[in-house]
């Protein structure tokens, strides 16, 4: 039951990122407004792989893009290597990101179709003005031979010459170049065929090691996200539901929400049909207009109609894993994600509440408000 708290942070001085209620909202017509991410607190040590899973429109690339002020939030504080991101602007804003790069979910369009590799490795040397010529044209082969690009054809290709599984190890070339502290992987493999993905994980995991990076890393993907992070923190619609050590909060989840997620992994039998009562039903609800209280009452089997007007607080459920859950799951339950949810009147319900109005919402597109012509 997606809620809020601070109660998993550790001590400041401990984290080189810490994030505290952070809020990121984005107008619309008629006083409208997204929800995308709510109350959000987070943080990172130093030399750590922090994992942010949860369905698409949970809010976790949100997440990503406003810890680097790509948007700045809403509200809420960011503060990294000992400086507060969101009171910073111009050139002291721009004189930190140096120290704190992303690699996007598609290495394709992102990267420049018109420039050669090598160039666009050496772009951020060349507006820091980090050494000369000769120690950046050095430093560039350096990281393209490190991430397994031959540096001399990088000098004349340009992205369209290389495959996708290529441009993304072009893409931690360009993030790591400029050495810095942090790295917020956007889905970095999510657009890459499976027998590419272990390769570049592995390849980001050499890359942590090599040049002593901390990593954020955003997916979709359960098993992967268990396999490179040392901690991982859930979210849904907006808000986090667990945090925890990936052992722990996957053989023991506290919250209903990752119960259902890790009840959605496939077996790999073909012969094995899945059971309903094992699959999470009912839609999420819109950003526009999320549930009073918890924002997962709409599809939980365990909500009550306290769950409907208080939101639930982070708490520690077992050493070092935290819950935001009034009803949190004792170690071993099992849950019928077939039962319906809760509305907002008390009544059962799947999806929306009935005192909300619907909106029509297009996972690509966004939100599709009612025009004047429709009134």
């Amino acid at each position: 039951m997606a809620g809020v708290g601070t109660a998993h942070l550790r001590a400041l001085d401990d984290a080189l990122l810490r994030v505290e209620h952070l809020l990121v909202e984005f107008p619309l017509r008629h006083g409208a407004k997204v929800n995308a991410v709510t109350d959000v607190s987070l943080d990172v040590l130093e030399g750590e792989t922090l994992g942010l899973v949860g369905e698409s429109g949970c809010g976790k690339s949100t997440t990503g893009r406003a810890i680097v002020q790509l948007p700045p939030p809403s509200a809420g504080s960011v503060r990294f290597d000992g400086k507060e991101l969101t009171q910073l602007h111009g050139e002291t804003l721009r004189n930190v990101r140096p120290r704190m790069q992303m690699i996007f979910q598609d290495p394709i369009s992102s990267l420049n179709p018109r420039r050669r590799v090598a160039d666009i490795v050496a772009e951020g040397l060349d507006i820091w003005r980090i050494g000369d010529r000769g120690a950046r044209a050095a430093k560039v082969a350096e990281v393209l031979d490190a991430v397994g690009i031959d540096p001399k054809n990088a000098r004349t290709r340009r992205p369209h010459e290389y495959s996708g599984g290529q441009c993304q190890r072009i893409s931690i070339a360009r993030a790591i170049v400029t050495e810095p502290k942090l790295i917020i992987c956007d889905e970095p493999v999510s657009a890459l065929d499976v027998s590419v993905q272990a390769q570049i994980i592995n390849l980001l995991e050499e890359m942590k090691r090599r040049y002593n990076l901390t990593l954020i890393f955003i997916a979709h993907d359960l098993a992967v996200v268990k396999n490179v992070s040392d901690r991982v923190m859930v979210m849904y619609l907006g808000r986090a539901c667990e945090v925890g050590p990936p052992d722990d909060l996957f053989a023991q989840p506290a919250h209903p929400y990752t119960a259902a997620l890790l009840a959605a992994i496939p077996e790999p039998d073909p012969e094995k049909k899945p059971d309903p009562e094992r699959v999470l039903g009912g839609e999420i609800p819109s950003p526009i207009d999320p549930p009073s209280g918890c924002r997962f009452r709409t599809r939980c089997p365990k909500a009550e109609p306290r769950c409907a007007v208080e939101v639930p607080e982070m708490r520690e459920i077992r050493p070092a894993q935290f819950v935001a859950c009034h009803f949190p799951l004792a170690p071993g339950e099992q849950l019928d994600f077939s039962a319906p949810g809760l509305r907002a009147d008390g009544g059962a319900d799947r999806g929306y509440a009935p005192d909300l109005e619907p909106v029509r919402w297009d996972p690509d597109t966004g939100p599709a408000l009612p025009s004047e012509d429709d009134n």
